[in-house]
């Protein structure tokens, strides 16, 4: 743990931008709120004291601070409004005697990462500065405060947009809003800030003001990639930083030895885990804490949600949500698998399957157009094509139980609760409502009536009438035609 380091999240704003019900921190960013982002790195830093500024949607952010930074110190920003303010209620949680080193993040600026913030930091103590602040250069310096330097190029001051001239205007270094603050210097200046501006607000960058006014040492010093510096405030932003992230994501498993075959169309959250040699095929989400084993292929088209994928199975143009797919197994195409399904090694789930709450033993095959439903399958069982496991009776769920080495014959309706034994065969379109011994056959006898004419009868003037007609006159036909040879044959 750094004892001398203490990190301040200014996380209190509302984000009306975003036009959302949401706080602008909570939305997701590669399957995390954004504000977990910046967390992460205060937890990779190892700050002793991480203090979390809060306002809007007070109790939602606090929940979500505590649950990504355990131990972070939550203060509630009061009414009187500015960063300044922000930070000075911050610095007053913290023990009163720390006298290390202050960095300021902010909550909505999720791709700073911790190795420019502890380049920054060490550079900062080395030089023995009052404060440092995080620049960025931009084509477009539009709406920042722009970052004046002397004709040395030492650091000056900060002007903000509205107060510069032109020539100022002109400037493309900008201040990104971090700043790392010697604790006492920052203290005693927190103490000169006022409300006395046009804004009605405590500015942090007064501090900054005041640091030179009083002959302390400031320096600015640009991140490497603008974009490391790149705040969230509509959703247009939010889009573009998540395509930047998932980039980065992308990349990274590419460089560890996955075959990502269109990154463009590949989106994956920073819990999933993906070991070497799996290929990640077109128009694949991978999210949550999905995790893919060895040899295994996934996609096109497809979206796994918390999902765990054995070494060397495939899973194509398929929806998954809390599966586990066992190793050379066999998934879709067209496959819904829901929470609760188990398939083991090599088995199938195929075409327009939908499974729940199901435990598909190893080998065993549920090829298509089927449901099954809180199910116990064995090893080596078929399930014939367009089954369905009827689980629910109107009140409550039962489970349908189908021993190892079964044969269902297409078209099957499983009555839960209900046990299918081992070795057990069902013919076509049999509903089972009770138990099948092991080793017998379930059938519904019923003999089949044919009803001759009832087309022609009770659907007059249709189509298939028109065609039932015309193939009984081919037949009479026919008939008659069979009979004349007879006659004629009898002559001779």
């Amino acid at each position: 743990m750094d004892n001398n380091l203490a990190i301040i999240v200014l996380a209190a704003g509302q984000g009306t931008r975003m036009k959302s019900a949401t706080p602008k921190i909570l939305h997701p960013l590669a399957g995390a709120p954004i504000i977990a982002h910046v967390l992460a790195t205060a937890r990779a830093l190892d700050a002793a004291h991480v203090v979390a500024v809060v306002r809007h949607e007070r109790d939602l952010v606090a929940q979500a601070i505590e649950s990504e930074l355990p131990g972070t110190v939550i203060v509630d920003q009061d009414e009187i409004p500015g960063t300044g303010r922000a930070v000075e209620q911050a610095v007053d949680a913290l023990p009163a005697d720390f006298a290390g080193d202050v960095l300021v993040l902010n909550g909505d600026v999720p791709l700073l990462n911790a190795s420019t913030l502890s380049e920054l930091l060490e550079r900062h103590r080395a030089d023995g500065l009052a404060a440092s602040v995080l620049s960025a250069r931009y084509d477009d310096p539009s709406g920042y405060g722009r970052i004046v330097r002397a004709a040395d190029g030492a650091f000056d001051r900060i002007v903000e947009q509205k107060d510069a001239t032109e020539d100022e205007l002109a400037i493309d270094e900008v201040n990104a809003g971090v700043y790392a603050f010697g604790a006492n210097a920052l203290r005693d200046q927190l103490a000169n800030l006022t409300t006395e501006n046009a804004q009605g607000e405590k500015y942090l960058t007064d501090v900054i003001e005041h640091l030179r006014a009083a002959g302390s040492e400031v320096k600015a010093r640009p991140v490497s990639k603008s974009w490391l510096v790149a705040g969230i405030n509509d959703r247009a932003q939010l889009s573009e930083t998540a395509a930047r992230l998932n980039a980065l994501i992308v990349r990274g498993w590419q460089l560890n030895g996955v075959t990502i075959e269109d990154p463009a169309t590949t989106w994956i959250d920073l819990a999933v885990r993906i070991e070497p040699d799996v290929t990640i095929r077109p128009g694949t989400q991978l999210k949550g804490a999905t995790a893919i084993a060895t040899g295994a292929v996934v996609g096109p088209d497809t979206t796994l949600v918390d999902c765990e994928i054995g070494a060397n199975a495939e899973v194509k143009r398929t929806d998954g949500t809390l599966a586990v797919i066992g190793p050379g197994a066999s998934v879709g195409p067209f496959a819904y698998l829901r929470p609760g399904t188990v398939l083991d090694a090599a088995g199938k789930i195929g075409t327009f399957v939908e499974t729940k709450n199901a435990h598909i033993g190893e080998g065993s095959k549920v090829p298509h157009l089927s449901y099954v439903g809180d199910t116990e399958i064995g090893v080596g069982s078929n399930i014939g094509a367009g089954s369905i496991t009827a689980n629910y009776d109107g009140v409550n769920k039962h489970r349908t139980t189908i021993g190892s080495h079964v044969r269902t014959g297409s078209h099957g309706v499983f009555v839960a609760p209900v046990t299918i034994g081992d070795g057990a065969y069902t013919g076509a379109g049999t509903v089972v409502r009770k138990d099948v011994p092991a080793g017998a056959l379930a059938v519904n006898v019923a003999p089949q009536r044919n009803l001759d004419g009832w087309v022609l009868t009770h659907r007059e003037g249709t189509k298939a009438a028109e065609a039932a007609e015309a193939a009984k006159t081919a037949e009479t036909s026919a008939e008659a035609e069979g009979d004349r040879q007879g006659d004629e044959q009898g002559q001779d």
